[in-house]
């Protein structure tokens, strides 16, 4: 049944060169690899910039008992120097009191609160993780104003055709917030998470594909131009994301958006450069402006990397899942709940869970 959809789609083989030649084993997913880098950061979300020249932290604030006395809450701010340019953001680190090292989640939310409706920080501590989250537009706003926040690191307010949009920077700042995670011993560095909803959930697996510290990428609800095909799609369109939405993306993805099945390349390219790393993908029914079926798709055409470099991908029963499916046996996860457009609590459990199974998985 699944084939027989993809027929239908036309999608472009994940494993197939630009010369048109096969991808065969592990080596060569390698330099296919660095294709698919090329090609999503050229056609659609600008080239991630380099780490910044320097970087340093700011305390603003703590609570060492936090959650009941249970974690410790810190406020940062974040300075960032590129070529003489400084800037800053600001993020917030909740930590559980533990003695061994705590796997973490890195979030990119909608405010900059901890907890907030998307984030439920005392369940997360209490589960044993920790988390560390940043406003997307406290880091450079979600608009059109590329001179607010961090961007101007990136641009003089000239944008060329392949610049950094706006989903690129806050996967940047997602990574310059992982450079603080991987100095703490409290943290066990080998189980750090990047996690995002919506458009922040296209963030995520931006930042998993060019950020290889992050073990679990984790993209919740991010539909059109993140985890769902864009071929037979419903709901969003690249149209319509781009008419609404320009400054998410490079100016060539807006610009050619109207030739976009010419260009040769799905979402599944963004999913599968998180291989061999795991990716979590998560689907609500009702979301259909996202696109369920089509998010399923993509994972499950993804899958072909992990299975190129001797993993296990999406382990699916041939058909589309229905809710509510967990489908958690490989090192790809898909679900799909009951409900609407959000990062539920319930969706929260199931990333926490199947993570807990990948590192009792790893003992």
């Amino acid at each position: 049944m699944i084939d027989k959809i993809l027929k239908k789609r036309g999608v472009p083989s994940l494993m197939t060169f630009l010369d048109g030649s096969k991808v065969k084993n592990a080596e060569d997913f390698e330099k296919r690899r660095e294709e698919l880098k090329r090609i999503v950061q050229e056609k659609e979300y600008g080239y991630i910039p380099a780490p910044p020249d320097d970087m340093t932290l700011e305390l603003l604030a703590e609570n060492e008992n936090f959650c009941a006395g249970k974690a410790h809450r810190r406020e940062w701010r974040m300075h960032l120097t590129v070529k003489g340019i400084q800037r800053s953001f600001d993020f917030i680190s909740v930590i559980p009191k533990s003695k061994t090292p705590v796997p973490a989640f890195v979030l990119m939310n909608f405010t900059p609160d901890s907890p907030d409706k998307y984030l439920p920080t005392e369940e997360i501590t209490d589960s044993g993780f920790a988390v560390f989250s940043f406003h997307h537009s406290g880091a450079t706003t979600d608009d059109g104003d590329f001179t607010t926040g961090v961007a101007p690191l990136f641009t003089n307010g000239e944008r060329e055709p392949h610049a950094p949009g706006k989903i690129a920077m806050w996967a940047w700042c997602a990574m310059r917030v992982m450079d603080h995670v991987m100095t703490l011993p409290e943290i066990d560095k080998d189980n750090v998470a990047v996690i995002g909803h919506s458009r922040l959930g296209k963030t995520a697996l931006v930042a998993g594909a060019f950020d290889e510290r992050f073990k679990y990428v984790i993209s919740n609800d991010s539909g059109c131009s993140g985890a769902a095909l864009t071929r037979g799609k419903c709901g969003e369109t690249v149209e319509v994301i781009t008419r609404v939405f320009p400054f998410w993306f490079c100016p060539y993805y807006v610009e050619n958006q109207a030739s976009f099945l010419e260009e040769g390349y799905d979402q599944h390219f963004l999913i599968a450069l998180s291989a061999p790393r795991v990716v979590m993908i998560g689907s609500a029914k009702e979301d259909l402006w996202a696109d369920p079926e089509s998010e399923f798709l993509a994972t499950y055409l993804a899958s072909e990397a992990w299975r190129a470099l001797g993993k296990q991908g999406l382990i699916s029963h041939g058909e589309i899942p229905s809710p509510k499916s967990v489908l958690d046996g490989g090192d790809v996860f898909y679900q799909v709940r009951f409900g609407t457009h959000y990062l539920s609590r319930e969706d929260w459990g199931e990333y926490m869970r199947y993570i807990k199974k990948m590192m009792n998985k790893s003992l």
